[in-house]
Formats: C-alpha cells, sequence, structure tokens
C-alpha cells in the first residue's frame, strides 16, 4: 500500500492541472496543501490568495503569519500540522468561494483528510467551517462568532473527528479584539491535543 506521502502528491498533481471550475482559467497556481502526513491536525481555510496563487503554498501571505505565530504560541510549528483550503484555485480579487467552486473542489480535500486521518480539523472561516458541518447532517447557524469556539464531531470512513471552528486569521489582522478570539480558540486546541495524550514537544506525543 503507497504511504500517505505518495497518495497525496498524487492528489496534488490532479489538483494541479484541474480545469473542473472556471478558477483554474485565472490561477498562476494551485494550492494543494502542505504539512505533515502523520499529523493529527489539519488547518482548512477558506481559498488560496494572492501570495498563495503566486507560491502555490498555503497562507503565506499576512494572514499565514498570524497562522504561524498563533501555532507557535501554543507550541507547534507549521511542518507538524497539515494546512489546505476547502477551494485550491484563488478566486478572483479575493472575493468569497462560490457554492458551485466548493462543490466542485471539495472533494479533493475530502480524499486529503481521508488520507491523512486527523484526529482534530481546525476550520478557519465560514466556508471552510459550514462545509465541514454539513457533513453532521444538522443545520447550523451560517455565522462564525456563533460557531467558533465550539466542539463538534463529524465521521470520515466511520472514524469520528473533532471539528474546532474559529475564525480566518485575515479576519483579525487589524481587530485586536477578534484576534484575542482567535487565541482563545488556539488555547482550546492546545486542550485537546492535550486530551488526545501526554504532551512532549509539539506533536511528538501523538507519533
Amino acid at each position: 500500500m503507497e504511504n500517505k506521502e505518495k497518495i497525496l502528491e498524487k492528489i496534488a498533481e490532479e489538483i494541479r492541472e484541474c480545469k473542473k471550475c472556471p478558477l483554474w482559467r485565472n490561477r498562476k497556481n494551485a494550492v494543494p496543501g502542505e504539512g505533515n502526513p502523520d499529523t493529527v491536525v489539519m488547518f482548512i481555510g477558506e481559498a488560496p490568495g494572492r501570495f498563495e496563487d503566486l507560491e502555490g503554498r498555503p497562507f503565506v501571505g499576512a494572514a499565514g503569519k498570524l497562522l504561524t505565530e498563533l501555532l507557535r504560541n501554543i507550541g507547534l510549528t507549521r511542518e507538524e500540522v497539515y494546512i489546505t483550503n476547502v477551494v485550491k484555485c484563488r478566486p478572483p480579487g479575493n472575493r468569497d468561494p462560490a457554492r458551485d467552486e466548493i462543490d466542485k473542489c471539495s472533494p479533493y480535500l475530502d480524499r486529503q483528510i481521508e488520507v491523512i486521518k486527523p484526529k482534530v480539523i481546525v476550520t478557519l472561516g465560514r466556508h471552510s467551517t459550514l462545509y465541514l458541518l454539513g457533513k453532521t447532517g444538522r443545520k447550523h447557524g451560517k455565522g462564525i462568532l456563533s460557531l467558533r469556539g465550539r466542539l463538534y464531531t463529524i465521521h470520515i470512513n466511520r472514524n469520528p473527528v473533532t471539528i474546532l471552528p474559529t475564525l480566518h486569521p485575515a479576519a483579525a489582522l487589524y481587530n485586536p479584539r477578534l484576534k484575542t478570539i482567535l487565541e482563545k480558540d488556539f488555547d482550546k486546541l492546545k486542550e485537546i491535543l492535550k486530551s488526545i495524550s501526554k504532551p512532549k514537544k509539539g506533536l511528538d506525543a501523538f507519533f
């Protein structure tokens, strides 16, 4: 059986060649995702922005710097987790991803989740949150502030996965109050990871 890294790279190759929705016409690079394929925690944003489109990597702009800081504050690095988006190509002008774009692109995300088998998924923003929570079969309010900081459970191939919704880091770049909310949610993530296993350094304890 192929290892996770090889399977994820095959998915990434498909994403880079994908023409299922019109977003491919304006992209410079698709952004499949990156990180540790054996991690216990995934971070899923909404869609790439300008800098992500230029580099082909997720969260490399100002919001990415904040995400890196939030991870560091709870003792993690980007290399220890897996980071991706529900939509893999940049919407024009950094607009929200459209429903049809999410529908066409989300099967790639589903396959990534199935391969990685995380125990925890942190959804960054409204679109990734509503997409993942849609798998519970229940309706949820559309406001991310009403959903963030709470724990939900979905099942991927019968395996339970904890969902922790929070704000997209971009929302907190110019608003200290929202950054405080993000920090609280990341503190909650730290406690969740502690409950999974006795903590050592970073995620070493979970492998």
